[in-house]
């Protein structure tokens, strides 16, 4: 599982031009799946993902998590995380889950973060969409669970 989280003033996903999910203050997640992930991947990752201590204080120290801003989600598939570069100019894509694996992970995932009181919005699952946002910070964080 990788996540690249970007915190955001706000961020939306459109499909041929029609806004699908959108956001303001909150992260913006762009997630993908690997064949060997488990429901405890996603489990810590959720867990990380809704206590991770990144939005300013009142001393302007990344020491509030995104529940005390009142923040949102948008989670967006994207597979293209783990293209293999490493040959060629041409990525490849075989490090990347199976499409109905990944779905089913993707949909559990942004149900378990909905469980969290997360306000919680999405793109759809194998779309081509059109993501914009407003990067706050900028602050983007990382996350593969290889390296859990």
């Amino acid at each position: 599982m990788r996540v690249v989280l970007q915190r955001v003033a706000a961020a939306q996903v459109a499909i041929d031009h029609q806004i699908v999910g959108q956001i303001k203050k909150g992260y913006l997640l762009l997630v993908a799946f690997a064949d060997q992930d488990t429901e405890a991947d996603l489990d810590f990752y959720v867990h990380k993902i809704a206590n991770l201590r990144v939005f300013e204080d009142e001393n302007g120290k990344m020491n509030l998590n995104i529940q005390q801003v009142s923040g949102a989600i948008l989670s967006v598939s994207q597979f293209t995380l783990y293209a293999d570069t490493q040959h060629g100019n041409r990525p490849g894509f075989s490090q990347a889950g199976a499409p109905a694996f990944a779905e089913q992970c993707y949909q559990s995932f942004n149900q378990k973060l909905a469980a969290t009181g997360l306000p919680v919005a999405t793109g759809h699952f194998g779309a081509d969409m059109q993501v914009s946002l407003v990067n706050d910070g900028p602050v983007t964080i990382i996350f593969d669970s290889a390296q859990r």
